[in-house]
């Protein structure tokens, strides 16, 4: 990937000292502001390339419609639910974590929950300091010999796991994305919910915040758990109906629960929090020294190696950057760019564009398809002035626009050994180009049904003409052009010069006014690569 450019950063929450120093060691101008109200930030984010925020910090869609010049939106923690992540792709910025820096926090404090509410701990030790010894209303039970249901088995839910079997716990768990023989290899034995639910003495969730997980814990489902079952959520309020849990706590169908997150943080409603049988906490997962400074130092270290073009670690809404580090990967993305141009730029009096779609050819380019299809889409859209296509936004930007996009891959034709053909319909005509990288330059093949006779090295100014290949063509062409004060530097015709055809040539400028050449050509277009 071609380095992005970070030079100044704004962090508008408190983050370990670590993370301004790797910045600013690293030539990135960092300022500090604590405690902004929404629109403090609308009138301040215009001036920064980067945002560092961590949970309190709310990145509605109209403080990043305000962020004229923002490239990146670093999360110091895991869940990024407080950034609109949907409104951030749209603007092309790229939305990052630190997938692992409360990892080991969250996961201790799970464990320490699920202990408490065995044990009664929370309430015996404020039974103590009211001067009471209430031994036998504190009868607790052993985690031994338990079943732990732990629901979302991610970096989290596997650490709390590996703990808790060491108390002697049975481990079992539900994940729709891990492998079972994944988790099977860190001792949790994977089900459906269904099968799950009716057997777990203990409920611990590590699922992010989505339409799938809110209420995933609901009236229904504390309905199939064992009567009594104790439930614990470091994770995200709202994963756990709160209303359900009170009334599965008041009937005894939950025997306790223990609670760092909720719907509203604070809470107002305080039925939960003064629930006897619920133990609760600030949302205190992330909230160790250890925690704080791991955070604060991968979001500068994740941000720096993707302004070095190093590495892209944690970004939620870029998935398809990950592989674009490579030289190789940088001349591809140029090459799709390029050709996505040429169509733009041939099909320039269309209205808009129909179906597109791109096919990579040629094992080396197996690898490379998604990022070959969102290059070539932002060579197409970038002529329009109502968007600014990049990597991260071009897909959902041709969404709207009302594109049809196919992708496919085949083996080399013979030819070129990796090449990218594009195929499109734009106002009921149909337009085709075919391009590969010789020399690590990005090269044309073939424009509609003309294969060229030497590729088109896609540098420079370029103009391409649709006419019959008569023998007169060069030289009227070349007249036309010299009484413009524009130079021919290169001539590419096709192989096959009957019909109409595409022919390419290189020039010392573009035209002011291309409609000149109309006595000549059937078509012509023009662009500066």
């Amino acid at each position: 990937m071609a380095p992005i450019s970070i030079k100044s950063v704004l962090i508008s929450e408190s983050v370990d000292p670590r993370c301004r120093t790797i910045l600013e060691e690293n030539g990135i101008q960092v300022t500090e502001k604590q405690n902004m109200k929404k629109e403090e930030l609308i009138a301040e984010i215009k001036h920064y390339d980067g945002l560092v925020v961590r949970s309190a910090t709310k990145v509605t869609a109209d403080i990043i419609a305000a962020a004229d010049n923002l490239k990146i939106i670093g999360r110091a923690g895991t869940g990024v639910d407080n950034v609109d992540v949907d409104a951030a792709t749209k603007k092309g910025i790229i939305v990052m974590n630190t997938p692992s820096g409360n990892t080991i926090s969250a996961a201790e404090l799970t464990c320490a929950l699920v202990m408490s509410l065995s044990r009664n701990v929370p309430q015996a030790a404020m039974s103590m300091k009211k001067g009471n010894w209430d031994r036998k209303k504190f009868m607790g039970a052993e985690l031994y010999g338990k079943v732990l249901g732990i629901v979302g088995l991610g970096r989290i839910g596997k650490e709390v796991a590996t703990r808790m079997q060491s108390f002697g716990m049975r481990t079992i768990g539900y994940d729709p994305i891990t492998p079972t023989e994944v988790s099977a290899g860190w001792g949790v034995e994977q089900m459906s919910l269904e099968q799950l639910w009716p057997q777990c003495d203990y409920i611990s969730v590590h699922t992010p915040l989505m339409p799938s997980t809110v209420g995933l814990l609901n009236d229904e489902s504390f309905g199939k758990c064992k009567k009594g079952v104790k439930v614990v959520n470091c994770a995200r309020g709202g994963i756990i109906d709160e209303a359900a849990l009170v009334r599965a706590l008041e009937s005894g169908q939950c025997g306790g629960a223990g609670l760092d997150v909720f719907v509203e943080e604070p809470p107002k409603n305080r039925s939960l929090v003064d629930h006897p049988n619920v133990i609760s906490c600030p949302h205190l997962g992330a909230s160790t020294k250890e925690a704080q400074a791991r955070c604060g130092e991968d979001i500068a270290l994740q941000m720096v190696d993707m302004v070095k073009g190093k590495n892209l670690v944690g970004a939620v809404n870029a998935q398809v950057l990950a592989s674009t580090f490579s030289q190789e990967s940088q001349q591809l993305i140029k090459l799709g760019e390029a050709v996505g141009a040429v169509l733009q730029s041939c099909s320039a009096a269309q209205k808009s564009f129909g179906r597109v779609q791109i096919t990579t050819q040629g094992d080396c380019m197996k690898s490379c398809a998604r990022y070959m299809t969102s290059a070539v889409l932002v060579g197409l859209l970038s002529q329009d002035s109502g968007c600014s296509p990049n990597l991260i936004n071009v897909l959902s930007l041709a969404k709207e626009t009302g594109i049809d996009i196919t992708q496919a891959h085949c083996a080399s034709d013979g030819g070129a050994e990796g090449a990218c053909k594009v195929e499109m319909v734009a106002g009921g005509c149909s337009y085709k180009a075919r391009g590969s990288v010789q020399g690590g330059v990005p090269v044309l093949l073939e424009l509609s049904d003309s294969v060229f006779r030497q590729p088109v090295s896609l540098t420079g100014n370029l103009l391409f003409l649709k006419a019959s290949g008569g023998p007169q063509l060069l030289s009227s062409v070349a007249g036309l052009l010299a009484s413009e004060g524009v130079q021919i530097e290169s001539f590419s015709a096709p192989a096959d010069r009957s019909g109409d055809l595409w022919f390419c040539v290189g020039v010392s400028s573009l035209l002011r006014d291309l409609s000149i050449l109309k006595p000549l050509v059937k078509d012509a277009a023009q662009l500066k690569m």
